[in-house]
């Protein structure tokens, strides 16, 4: 384990330490897993922008020309 020091908003710190006491754990806990989750995040984030420059819409317009004009099956369908 890693010790970190951070400067942070006092309305934040009070947030997360109300979250430790409800879910029955630790600060550092909250503080450790609202890290990984919005680090998560970003790394989610990069690999779907990277995704996304390796399309294009004239790949997207050729493969949506092989779905058939039909209806939606029943369940499928809009309100």
């Amino acid at each position: 384990m890693t010790t970190i020091q951070a400067k942070i908003p006092s309305y934040l710190a009070k947030l997360a330490q109300e979250a430790a006491e409800k879910e029955h754990t630790s600060f550092d806990n909250i503080v450790s897993v609202a890290l990984a989750a919005h680090v998560g995040a970003w790394s989610v984030r990069e690999d779907i922008e990277t995704r996304a420059k390796r399309g294009s819409l004239e790949a997207f317009d050729r493969v949506m020309a092989n779905v058939p004009d039909a209806p939606p099956l029943l369940g499928d369908e809009r309100d």
